[in-house]
Order: C-alpha cells, then structure tokens, then sequence
C-alpha cells in the first residue's frame, strides 16, 4: 500500500510578507495532496496558546481531518504539532509525546488505518540547541520501542538539524530510513535541510521531493517536503 505523507512547519500561519492566513496554508495543502501530514507551529507560542488553523475550516476547505493533541479549548497541537488524516483514513490512536527540553517541546502520535493496514505518524519539532535535539531524538526513539504495538512508523517533522552526521540523527541510524527530500529552508531561499522524514526500515521510500510553488514560497519561511512511501503487505 503507498502513501504520499508531508512536513510543513507553518509559523502559525504567518507568511513571508508578515501577514497570517490561514486559508494560504491550506491551498498549499491542496496543492500537495499528500493523505497525511505532519503540521508544526500550528498553535501560537503564548497566553492561550490559540491555534492558527481553525478545524472547522481544516475540514470545509481540505480533504482532512484533524487530529486534537491539546487539552486546550482553543488550541490544536501539543507543542505546535499537529497531524492531519485523509477523512477515509480512521484514527485508531492518538496521544502526545512529552520530550526533554530547554524550551517546551514534544512530539505527536498517531496510529492509522488505512485499507485495513495500520501505520503510525509520529509528527515532532526539536529544539534550537544540539545537545536537547539529541537527547529528544533519542526519547523518541526510546518510547517508540516501548509501545506495546510494533508497527510501521513514520517520523517527521522540523529538526532543526542541517548535519546528517552530526549525534543528534545517531538514534535513527539502526532501523531507520532518511528520506532526501531536499532543502526546504529558508523559503525564499532554500539551502538547509532542517525538516525532515524518516522512516521505519520495513518501510520503502520512493519519490520525494520539496514543495517549491509560487504559493508555498510566502505561506512560511519553511518549505514543505514531501515522500511516497510503501507500506509492508504485513506487519509484526
């Protein structure tokens, strides 16, 4: 079963020309008509950490719904992270990650199923400083070995992380799968790859790429990435 999944840190839907619209995140969404996708800095930084993406418009003007990590009335995200499903794709689980950190971070998780195969979504957004992007890398990968169901897990998100040698991605060098999608930031001028998505190694990645439209070059001063995948025929 393929999947095209997607990366988008939105900066809570400010674009380059300083203006927040939200209706300009989604019709870059439209445009990459991925089934899932991983959102950071959905939810503003401060006082009641309001949401810049309403659900309701989420799911008038897209295909998807999206899944509530907060326990915030007007929030969406836990930390800024949210998942967006196909609406034919069911949430069989969704719960937060909390992660080590200097400054709130942490991760979102979610089980999917589609045409009768469950896939888990992990969508994360680590910190400014190398030595806490480490250690949250290596939570994440901790607690994903720890979950009760082994299945097949896609990660993605912001790192942070323009070195693919450096410790912080060492905790996915077992297992795992980096996708090269290209660079994605700054998006009037792409050169670092600081989002990325990764994948469990039961997993098979096959185009990718970054979504460089006019539109998505001032919706934020990230780029989104995108990649097909292909699911195993079973899972463990």
């Amino acid at each position: 079963m393929q999947l095209k999944i997607a990366s988008y840190n939105i900066r809570k839907a400010v674009g380059l020309d300083w203006r927040r619209r939200p209706a300009r995140v989604l019709e870059v969404l439209n445009e990459i008509g991925a089934d899932v996708v991983a959102l950071q800095e959905v939810d503003r930084r401060f006082g009641s950490r309001t949401t810049a993406l309403d659900p309701e418009m989420i799911a008038r003007e897209t295909d998807y719904q999206a899944i509530n990590f907060s326990h915030r009335p007007q929030s969406l995200g836990f930390h800024g992270n949210v998942i967006l499903a196909r609406k034919s794709i069911r949430v069989a689980d969704a719960r937060p990650m909390v992660l080590p950190h200097l400054e709130p971070r942490g991760a979102a998780v979610a089980d999917l199923e589609h045409d009768g195969r469950l896939v888990r979504i992990v969508g994360m957004h680590l910190g400014l400083t190398r030595k806490w992007r480490q250690l949250q890398t290596e939570t994440i990968v901790a607690e994903l070995r720890a979950l009760e169901a082994n299945l097949p897990t896609i990660l993605m998100g912001d790192l942070n992380e323009p070195d693919l040698k450096s410790g912080v991605l060492r905790a996915f060098e077992q297992r795992h799968t980096i996708a090269e999608c290209g660079p994605s930031f700054h998006a009037s001028m792409p050169v670092f790859s600081l989002d990325r998505i990764i994948v469990t190694e039961d997993i098979v990645i096959g185009e990718t790429g970054v979504h460089r439209s006019a539109l998505a070059r001032e919706a934020s001063d990230h780029l989104p990435i995108w990649a097909r995948v292909t699911l195993p025929v079973h899972h463990s």
